[in-house]
């Protein structure tokens, strides 16, 4: 968290040096001259995230219609929202970030490192896999039950009642399913005629 707080306060002190340096190295920009030129870029900026924030709404609308989720199309959402930030802020470095999130051939790369680095890692760790497509067919993650202690999963019995059952394994990948039936004598059961009754 200190390390985000330091880089957002680093970007206004990148600013205020850069605009600094310009002005005193080269002297055909004035103070003057150099304030236009952020008031500039930030104009043209917010143009330009309004025409991309325009065409991510239809975007989104498209893929909704097409029965898919528009991920992609959120995290466009957002980065634009970001760019607009930077944009508004006054400053030359802040205008270069904000152009990156705007314009689409940037974009889209920090988009996929935003989902590959941040997004997937993060709902991973919150759903214990699912979200990237990890199922476990047997048991719990980790070996580990719902009331968190450890249990063996190498077969056997499982008391569930009236329905038990018995899992033998093979060894060679298969399992073998005896369903504990304890009725023996089927002539006093009704449903005896009928087939599919069982």
């Amino acid at each position: 968290m200190l390390r985000w707080i330091f880089a957002l306060l680093l970007i206004p002190f990148l600013d205020a040096v850069l605009l600094a340096v310009i002005v005193t190295q080269f002297g055909f920009v004035s103070w003057v001259g150099m304030i236009l030129l952020v008031v500039l870029t930030g104009l043209v900026g917010m143009l330009l995230v309004r025409a991309e924030g325009r065409r991510t709404i239809r975007k989104m609308q498209r893929t909704m219609a097409a029965g898919k989720p528009p991920t992609n199309e959120l995290l466009d959402g957002g980065l634009l929202i970001a760019a607009g930030a930077f944009l508004l802020t006054p400053g030359l470095v802040t205008d270069v970030i904000g152009f990156l999130l705007a314009v689409p051939l940037t974009r889209i790369p920090i988009r996929a490192a935003l989902k590959r680095f941040v997004i997937v890692p993060y709902a991973d760790k919150k759903t214990g896999g699912f979200a990237s497509g990890n199922v476990w067919t047997f048991g719990f993650p980790n070996d580990e039950t719902a009331d968190g202690s450890t249990e063996s999963t190498d077969g056997g019995t499982y008391d569930l009642g009236d329905d038990d059952y018995t899992v033998d394994g093979n060894g060679d990948d298969s399992y073998t399913i005896d369903f504990g039936d304890e009725r023996t004598d089927d002539t006093d059961d009704e449903r005896d005629d009928d087939p599919l009754a069982r």
